[in-house]
């Protein structure tokens, strides 16, 4: 039977680079392993990627198999009974690429096309933590004390696991053991971490009694952190490798601290804008007045023109919240809530219906009274 184009089996133009190819040989490698797909024809599909790959990836050999095609492989000794002459012999380029597709496999089985060398170093898992803060925390940052068990060094064996260590006799040093694999593509030589040493290449004559042989011990500790100023609800802050420990000698994973922040009784908040509804009477709307008005630095005087309407809102510059992050100072929105009294005394009710007998009305409600008479016409 006729075989396929070989470009046509990595799914690359002719034009393409090496790089393409070797990535589109990657992809295919991993998607078609008999160890790893349950396709009917893997087998095969792997094996033709795998002739595909051993002459495309080759420069001298594509040249040839671009100027006479199949036919430049056909008296060569080799693969298969008689195909592409040095494609598999000892895995050559084959090496680094299965090592980078099979790297991350569970089964452990194919670490050694090219040799995975010792354990790699795993960081720990981050962990997050929510805090709850009062406004005034948020609002001007302050210092938490936190209980964490955290894992940290060792001091008895300063982070080895063991005293005297020597060169591990299983692998030589290595941190790996080499085994034969025969299979029906050929013999494959794998690599797996050494028991003895766990990839670490040395063992020790004596275990640390402290820390088992891990070289961390997890330690209850105060910690404190400082919260800076202008927080806000769903901010979170990092603090450097305490989290989950590591593994294989892996740093610790990040702590987070996600912050929730009370609300005011007052203040209104909008990032770093603060907002803050004033009641006044209708007699200082009216005529006008000056009022005191807290803000995060102490009270201040604020002027209340003469005929100000309910709603109305002025901007103190600067007094809103200072945030540590960004460097941003906000600023103050004062809001004018004209307060309508709903009971009235004897005599404040006179006032009130003396100053209805007077023309007060102002033009905006003559302008609707006017609307209102030609409206029912």
């Amino acid at each position: 039977m006729a075989k396929k184009d070989f470009y046509e089996v990595l799914g690359v133009s002719k034009s393409a680079s090496q790089d393409e190819i070797k990535s589109a040989y990657r992809r295919l490698a991993k998607k078609y392993h008999p160890d790893l797909c349950k396709e009917e024809n893997a087998e095969e599909k792997f094996k033709e990627v795998q002739e595909a790959y051993s002459v495309l990836g080759d420069e001298a050999k594509r040249r040839q198999y671009d100027q006479f095609g199949h036919a430049a492989f056909d008296n060569a000794s080799g693969f298969g009974g008689g195909s592409y002459q040095g494609g598999f012999a000892g895995f050559g380029d084959f090496d680094d690429i299965f090592d980078n597709i099979f790297s991350g496999f569970s089964g452990g089985g194919f670490s050694g096309f090219g040799g995975q060398g010792r354990r790699s170093k795993i960081r720990g898992n981050d962990v997050l933590r929510r805090i709850r803060l009062t406004f005034k925390e948020a609002v001007f940052g302050c210092d938490k004390d936190f209980d964490l068990d955290v894992m940290e060094e060792c001091e008895t064996c300063h982070g080895e696991g063991g005293f005297d260590a020597e060169t591990c006799k299983t692998c030589r040093g290595s941190g790996t053991i080499t085994q034969e694999q025969r299979t029906i593509l050929g013999s494959f030589m794998t690599k797996t971490v050494c028991p003895d040493c766990n990839g670490e290449g040395k063992t020790f004559k004596k275990t640390c009694q402290e820390c088992h042989g891990k070289g961390k011990v997890r330690v209850h500790k105060t910690i404190t952190v400082h919260v800076p100023s202008g927080v806000d609800t769903g901010n979170r802050l990092r603090v450097p490798e305490k989290g989950e420990e590591g593994r294989n000698g892996g740093p610790n994973g990040d702590l987070y601290l996600e912050f929730a922040v009370e609300s005011h009784s007052f203040f209104k908040r909008d990032g770093d804008d603060l907002y803050l509804e004033v009641p006044i009477s209708v007699v200082d709307a009216t005529l006008g007045t000056k009022i005191e008005i807290p803000t995060l630095d102490g009270n201040v005087k604020l002027t209340i023109s003469q005929g100000t309407q309910n709603g109305e809102q002025q901007r103190i510059k600067g007094k809103g919240i200072y945030n540590e992050s960004t460097r941003h100072q906000g600023n103050l929105y004062v809001i004018i809530k004209v307060v309508i009294p709903t009971k009235l005394s004897r005599s404040e009710k006179k006032l009130f219906e003396s100053l209805a007998k007077e023309d007060l009305e102002s033009s905006e409600i003559n302008k609707f009274n006017k609307f209102v008479q030609e409206n029912d016409r």
